[in-house]
């Protein structure tokens, strides 16, 4: 009896115009011509736009009509379209592995733009390899999981507030948890909001109690999430519940407890302008409504003595011996609204932030500008409590600038306009000026916005005082600066100095990216999925971002994204069961020598070792990365999708004439 000869699987290659982002460099028909005569290609085609539903529907037609067994699209990156014509393929009978996609734009006609001979040349050679390796692919079988219909939101500000309403609006039960001892986040600190000049917390303080009503809502606020475990669908995270020492149950708000603590501290709500008590409550919206501890500050914790809040709180509210709890919460989604520190001033010593009293951030002018802040509303000199005559603002504090952040931080340039129209409308008789390399106004209502500010008398010098001076004598602020449009340089004298601190992500961004495998940024914020198409999606499954998590942004961008992330969220916990990653490692059992090196690699700890001494990996938890697969010394770890052999395929048609 003969052997069998095994059939060479039909091909079809697609190769895309992209418009004339790869034609104008590739001579797509010469490269389309070359597919043909490919071994197994039965067929080539080249479109304008393949990615369009004219594009799309014509594979889906050949699919069908030339019995094709295996695509291959050449155009761009995998990135943008890849699961669009997976797609295509599954809603043509055939399993999505089944395709490969060769990048001959960013890879080729936008790298080579100068020799057109060549890029073509080069497109050919891509095209070759992929549609090698494309008859080795086969078909890989997707893994379903049931969902747990919930979702956790990370971070209680604006962003997160918004995600969880439109959540639990959906009927979705939502967890969100807030390490501060109050939602509201950055935004409760502000008093008015760009380009209306609205009061900050009459848009958000009612959303703050919509969200305490919501039924479907489970706040946690002044917990932290302390690990994440499990996969889209199904996450487990623990979350670490903080001590109020005040039963928010039992107290009331009254306020009595706070009056008879004799610990003054400083206010970090009020950026350390005003004093609070050891037992406060963060301000007067805060939700919850309820009064806690400072364990550092209290007298009763330092000592074992005091307790006069106790004493005098007729609810029974105050507990010193709470301790902190931990809960595991299961969700099928998450989403990450961590919100953004303040650049540190005093990080730019030549403007003396923290040295000179009248030099103040813009997050501390926004304390001064509000009634509930240290002057109740009245602009005053921190110095001496004098209304200033003369006061400037500095653009770009730790934003654009190659020693610090060199990335714009959006919101400053307005936020300061913001400042400088509420100055001259607070004392029109004040002189304000913006010191900046330019105004950046994209944004709805924006320019109209900047033209108020000149209209109103605001200075616009264009450059940045190179250090600040004070005049002992007069507590004066000295600025030299160049001015770029006069061509000359400016000293000036002025009674306030406001830097445009620029915003960076937080510390706990970083935890949560460590914890979740999550991709960074190299400015150091979440890496979202795709900066155009995917911009709430993050790189693992199930978890979104939104608002400053991602990247500076206003408060309208940031409820827009809010609102797609939640969206995100819900079509992933509506589903009973969902896809898993399927492109994930396998081992060679028999073969695996137990040394561990794959285990100590996985960045998404899917790898452990087994009683029998050989490695074991976690389906459910690989994302396919490949790390394992190249680092064992032993190859017997492979890749779904992409094995040795077709690897070796790839390489091999690439290097062949």
């Amino acid at each position: 009896m003969g052997l069998v000869k095994k059939r060479h699987p039909r091909i079809g290659v697609y190769v895309c115009h992209c418009g004339q982002n790869i034609s104008s460099v590739v001579n797509v028909s010469e490269v389309r011509k070359y597919a043909e005569s490919l071994p197994n290609v039965v067929l080539a085609r080249e479109n304008r736009y393949t990615c369009s539903d004219l594009g799309q529907s014509s594979i889906a037609k050949d699919i069908k009509k030339h019995e094709l067994e295996r695509v291959v699209v050449a155009s761009c990156s995998p990135r943008l379209h890849e699961i669009a014509f997976r797609e295509v393929l599954d809603s043509s009978g055939l399993n999505p592995y089944l395709f490969e996609m060769v990048n001959i734009r960013e890879q080729c006609s936008w790298v080579h733009s100068k020799d057109k001979e060549k890029a073509t040349e080069k497109a050919k050679d891509l095209v070759r390899a992929a549609v090698a390796r494309s008859t080795l692919l086969e078909p890989v079988e997707k893994i379903k999981k049931d969902v747990t219909k919930a979702v956790l939101v990370i971070g209680g500000g604006i962003a997160g507030i918004t995600s969880a309403l439109h959540l639990a609006r959906a009927g979705i039960k939502t967890y969100l948890v807030e390490k501060e001892a109050s939602i509201g986040g950055h935004m409760a600190q502000l008093d008015k909001t760009y380009p209306t000049l609205d009061c900050s917390l009459c848009i958000l303080s009612p959303r703050m109690v919509d969200m305490k009503k919501e039924p479907n809502i489970e706040l946690l606020s002044y917990s932290d999430v302390v690990n994440v475990e499990g996969y889209v669908g199904n996450f487990t995270a623990r979350v670490r519940k903080n001590p109020r020492y005040v039963d928010a149950e039992k107290c009331i708000g009254c306020g009595i407890c706070s009056d008879v603590c004799p610990v003054n501290v400083v206010d970090g709500f009020n950026q350390g302008m005003m004093h609070r008590k050891a037992i406060h409550i963060p301000f007067p919206q805060a939700v919850p409504n309820a009064y806690l501890i400072d364990k550092v500050n209290c007298l009763h914790f330092q000592t074992g003595a005091c307790q006069l809040c106790a004493k005098k709180c007729d609810n029974n509210a105050i507990d010193f011996n709470q301790k902190e709890e931990f809960l595991d919460i299961e969700v099928g989604a998450m989403i990450i609204a961590t919100g953004f520190q303040l650049f540190d001033a005093k990080r730019k010593k030549e403007y003396g932030y923290g040295r000179f009293s009248n030099v103040l951030t813009n997050l501390d002018f926004e304390r001064i500008l509000s009634a509930d802040g240290p002057t109740g509303g009245k602009i005053k000199r921190q110095g001496d409590g004098k209304k200033p005559d003369s006061i400037a603002f500095i653009q770009c504090v730790g934003s654009r600038d190659e020693n610090f952040n060199t990335y714009c931080s959006t919101i400053c340039c307005m936020i300061s306009l913001k400042h400088a129209i509420q100055v001259r409308e607070k004392n029109p008789e004040t002189e304000v000026y913006i010191y900046s390399n330019d105004i950046r106004t994209s944004g709805k209502d924006l320019e109209e916005f900047y033209k108020r500010g000149r209209e109103r008398g605001v200075y616009f010098i264009r450059g940045l005082p190179s250090e600040i001076q004070e005049d002992p004598e007069t507590g004066e602020l000295i600025l030299r600066s160049e001015d770029l449009n006069m061509g000359r340089i400016l000293e000036n004298r002025v009674e306030m100095v406001v830097l445009a601190a620029g915003v960076e992500p937080p510390p706990s961004v970083g935890r949560i990216m460590r914890k979740l495998h999550l991709n960074q940024s190299p400015d150091g914020f979440i890496m979202e999925a795709h900066p155009k198409l995917r911009p709430v999606d993050t790189n693992i499954a199930g978890v979104y971002i939104a608002g400053c998590a991602q990247f500076p942004k206003g408060i309208p961008e940031t409820v827009a994204q809010a609102g797609g992330a939640a969206m995100a969220s819900t079509e992933v916990v509506l589903k009973d069961e969902i896809p898993i990653e399927e492109t994930t490692a396998f081992i060679d059992e028999e073969k695996c020598s137990g040394c561990g090196i794959c285990v100590n690699v996985c960045p998404y700890e899917a790898i452990k070792l087994t009683d029998k001494g050989i490695v074991e990996i976690n389906e459910i938890l690989c994302k396919g990365c490949g790390s394992c697969a190249v680092a064992c010394p032993s190859s017997v770890i492979q890749q779904t999708h992409f094995l040795d052999s077709q690897i070796k395929a790839q390489i091999n048609a690439i290097l062949s004439d």
